[in-house]
């Protein structure tokens, strides 16, 4: 009797390689191919082709395929910017903000400093006379007549999306429902502000809008040629696909087309999920995660839980909704080596990609991290993707060293190939420094998760400047994004602003409602107006509860509360757990984040924040491992300066639990570790492998 139950594929698109994981038998099975950046469906039809031809053909064709889906489509549209051509309507008045913006200068002292150009043209922002006050009310709503002509000026500028935020739309959002529904006419994707971002904040909330409708074209297109290409790779199978958002869960198709501005970090949130549930199961909670891929580096701190942010910038423009606080850099595999004017080295951000690539694969003309690994010896040719690809040692050398000499740089090919390794760490270390030291964190309580098929060869030398005193390797490194995307839960974010004071007997509230007066505890202490906000939540959980019913989920979300709060007069909030307690928390995390407190100040809950979380089943199962090489070999690999005879074994070969020292180089399919001669390391019972760092080897 042939299984009906559905073949589950996870995939994340990088720069350089397309990684799948799925379940098969109970065992966890990795592909990695090369992308195709033109079109990144193309790389994967070919995967989901080659995974059921190869493994199980008929199986796989009599039963649904599940596609979980990492997509950099976002944000390559917004980096390249080859998005819509979009028509902003806002209040009269208002038509600039999204180029005047909040005035911030990125560096202060560079007169020549370039802005970053609006994604809209001034020929496509077109002023509505709606007006709404801040409380809520409605001052002027657009006539039948006014509409008429703003649907007629706007089809005579052929846009191909619409983003409409009108001032204030949060607190009276029938308002903008009421000029959608008359744009509606034009037939074109509409992006609309109360239902996209219910906030505070107008620059930010209209930035985030256009976002939004950037992409939409762009993003319907994408996914639908992809469930195409999906159906034409195995016929008569029925294919749902999701995609990864950009705040750690997964979403249905059809609401990531018509909501892509969650999706920007999509591929960068899987890692950070996969890294925390592999962490676990070698009962580690606090954790560095450090992603080195092909293009780019991506790093986020879990304090036993990964932290979203609201306040981030995707290509230099504001994006408000709900993202992991994952800081990326560009410095990947493929970053390009270079002298500078002043005949620096410098690494990055170019990268060679998947096209041409790196030296090493066979067509690539420019030095990047991959050919300074190989040269080094940290990476070996005949063992790279399990050595179904061979790296070409010989043409590495001879390019490099003819572009050494063109370069008029007399250095050996060592010395500039460890010259490329010391600049392109320095880079992720500060990286790492951003999320953990300079927000007050003290990395030697953290443990750092390595992965992306680059980052076990650089981790070991990142934790010694850091003082970080354990490495893990998870098991399948190269391919841990798509793992976490595997595992990942359906979430859906909603939020809220109300602006109400907490501790005051003259309780303010803010858009829309009606005052009452705080509510006090029994012991005279600032008090919460619990009432309030509880009926808030209550209606937005309400609202929780019925789109995952209209989406067809039968298990009931978990639902997890909270808000923004600041002190009275400041310009930024922390969001804190929604509890009786969460003034405490607000003050112990406004200490830990900027050194000081004031409990005797006012404080102010700007925006409540729920979370439903729909839970999926989750994994014990372990990747499928095999080996060629049962037994060490010896190579001369760099270490300190110089080369040393450095044992390289295969990981499926380690013995768990048995205690190694280092050096060494440990290869699998989807990625290579550097263990340092001052590490020890050994597989525990979970598979991953720790890398422990001794008090030599660290700064």
């Amino acid at each position: 009797m042939l299984s009906s139950s559905p073949l589950r594929i996870a995939v994340d698109t990088g720069g350089t390689f397309t990684d799948c994981v799925w379940l098969d038998n109970g065992q966890l099975r990795i592909l990695k191919v090369f992308s195709t950046p033109d079109d990144p469906s193309r790389a994967i039809a070919a995967a989901i082709e080659n995974i059921c031809s190869a493994d199980a053909p008929v199986r796989a064709r009599s039963r649904e395929l599940v596609l979980l889906h990492g997509t950099t489509v976002g944000t390559n549209t917004l980096l390249q910017r080859k998005g819509a051509r979009v028509a902003f309507v806002t209040t009269t008045g208002f038509e600039d903000t999204i180029e005047i913006g909040r005035q911030a200068r990125p560096k202060l002292y560079d007169l020549f400093f370039d802005r970053i150009e609006p994604l809209v043209p001034p020929e496509l922002r077109f002023g509505v006379s709606t007006r709404i006050g801040p409380r809520g009310e409605i001052l002027r709503e657009a006539t039948s007549d006014e509409l008429s002509q703003l649907t007629a000026a706007i089809q005579s500028q052929y846009p191909d999306a619409i983003a409409l935020s009108i001032l204030f739309s949060f607190a009276a959002p029938q308002a903008e429902q009421k000029i959608a529904a008359a744009l509606r006419s034009l037939n074109l994707p509409i992006s609309i502000s109360s239902e996209i971002l219910p906030e505070f904040r107008e620059y930010e909330r209209a930035s985030t809008v256009v976002v939004n409708a950037y992409l939409q074209p762009i993003m319907q297109r994408y996914l639908e040629n992809l469930g195409s290409r999906c159906s034409t790779a195995i016929p008569g199978c029925a294919s749902r696909i999701f995609v990864m958002q950009s705040s750690g869960g997964i979403t249905p198709w059809a609401v990531a087309a018509r909501e892509p501005v969650r999706t920007v970090l999509s591929g960068p949130a899987g890692g950070v999920g996969g890294a925390a549930a592999m962490a676990r199961r070698s009962k580690f909670d606090r954790i560095i995660s450090f992603d080195m891929g092909g293009t780019s580096t991506d790093v986020a701190l879990v304090d036993r839980e990964a932290h979203a942010t609201n306040e981030a910038e995707v290509a230099g423009l504001p994006v408000r909704v709900p993202m992991l606080d994952v800081h990326t850099v560009g410095a990947g595999g493929g970053s390009i080596a270079r002298f500078d004017a002043a005949s620096a080295l410098r690494v990055g951000p170019e990268s060679a990609g998947a096209d041409p690539g790196p030296i090493c694969y066979g067509r690539g003309l420019q030095p990047t991290v991959t050919d300074a690994n190989l040269l080094l010896g940290r990476l070996r040719a005949d063992r790279f993707l399990g050595g179904e690809f061979t790296l070409d040692v010989e043409r590495t050398r001879s390019v490099v060293a003819e572009w050494l000499r063109r370069a008029n740089f007399n250095m050996s090919i060592e010395q500039f190939a460890a010259g490329v390794i010391t600049v392109v760490n320095s880079t992720m270390e500060k990286a790492i420094r951003v999320v953990s030291i300079e927000r007050g964190y003290d990395t030697r309580e953290f443990a750092l998760v390595a992965f992306g098929g680059a980052g076990a060869l650089h981790a070991c030398e990142l934790a010694s400047g850091l003082g970080i005193p354990t490495v893990i390797v998870p098991a399948m490194p190269g391919a841990l994004s798509a793992y976490g995307i595997l595992v990942s839960d359906i979430v859906k974010d909603y939020s809220r602003t109300l602006l109400l004071r907490a501790g005051s007997s003259k309780n303010r509230v803010g858009p829309g409602f009606q005052a009452r007066s705080a509510e006090r505890s029994s012991a005279g202490k600032r008090s919460l107006p619990l009432t309030k906000l509880r009926a808030e939540f209550k209606s937005m959980s309400a609202q929780a509860l019925r789109d995952f019913r209209n989406e067809g989920w039968k298990r009931s979300p978990r639902l997890e509360r909270s808000a923004d709060l600041r002190y009275r007069g400041q310009g930024f909030e922390l969001n804190v757990p929604f509890d009786d307690r969460m003034l405490a928390a607000f003050h112990a995390g406004h200490r830990r984040r900027y050194g000081y407190s004031h409990p005797e100040k006012e404080v102010e809950i700007v925006t409540i924040r729920l979370r439903a979380r729909g839970e999926t089943p989750k994994l014990e199962a372990q990747p499928t491992s095999t080996t060629k090489h049962d037994h060490a070999t010896f190579a001369q690999v760099w270490f300190d300066g110089r080369f040393r005879p450095t044992a390289i074994i295969d990981r499926a070969a380690l013995h768990s639990r048995k205690l190694y020292q280092g050096p060494a180089v440990i290869t699998e399919y989807s990625a290579t570790t550097v263990v340092p001669p001052h590490a020890t390391y050994k597989l525990d019972r979970s598979g991953n492998l720790l890398l422990q760092l001794n008090k030599k080897g660290a700064r």
